[in-house]
C-alpha cells in the first residue's frame, strides 16, 4: 500500500490549485462542472453556488461529491491530481456569508442580477482525499486513501 497522503498537504494543495472539477450524480446522471474553490482549512473544502443552479439543486437531492484537483505539471507525466470525496454540508452561517462578502463581492453581484438567487455555501468536511501521479498509475487500488 502507497503512503497515506497526510491532511495539511491535501489543504495546501488544494488551495494552490483552486481550480477543479466538481462531480454530482442525478437519477444516476452524472454531472461534472469546472470550479473555482473558495478556500480549504482544517474544517473542510468551501465552495459557493447560486440557489437556481443546477449544482444546489443537485447537491440538495444527493449530496455525494467528487472533487479533482490538478497540477499539470511542467513536462507531460509530472503533473497530478488530488480527488477528494465525500459529502457536501450547505452552511448557513452568517460569518461565513461576511467573510465570502470579502473575498468575493462578485459572487453577490451575480445572485443580484438573477431574480430569487441567493448564494449557497457548501463545504466537503468529512471523506477521502487521494493524491495521484504517474508514479501509481495502474496501480490506483494500491494507493491508500486520506480519511478525514
Amino acid at each position: 500500500m502507497t503512503a497515506c497522503l497526510m491532511f495539511d498537504e491535501a489543504l495546501l494543495f488544494a488551495n494552490q490549485h483552486p481550480v477543479c472539477w466538481l462531480a454530482t450524480s442525478d437519477a444516476d446522471q452524472p454531472h461534472v462542472r469546472g470550479m473555482l474553490l473558495w478556500f480549504a482549512d482544517a474544517t473542510g473544502f468551501y465552495f459557493h453556488t447560486g440557489s437556481t443552479k443546477a449544482l444546489a439543486e443537485q447537491l440538495a437531492k444527493n449530496p455525494r461529491i467528487e472533487v479533482a484537483f490538478s497540477d499539470p505539471g511542467t513536462n507531460r507525466g509530472d503533473g497530478s491530481m488530488m480527488r477528494v470525496a465525500g459529502s457536501a454540508e450547505i452552511l448557513s452561517d452568517p460569518s461565513l456569508v461576511e467573510r465570502l462578502k470579502r473575498d468575493r463581492p462578485w459572487v453577490f453581484d451575480n445572485a443580484a442580477a438573477v431574480p430569487g438567487t441567493s448564494v449557497v455555501i457548501f463545504r466537503v468536511a468529512r471523506g477521502s482525499a487521494t493524491l495521484w501521479t504517474m508514479a501509481v498509475n495502474c496501480r490506483e487500488k494500491q494507493v491508500e486513501p486520506l480519511k478525514f
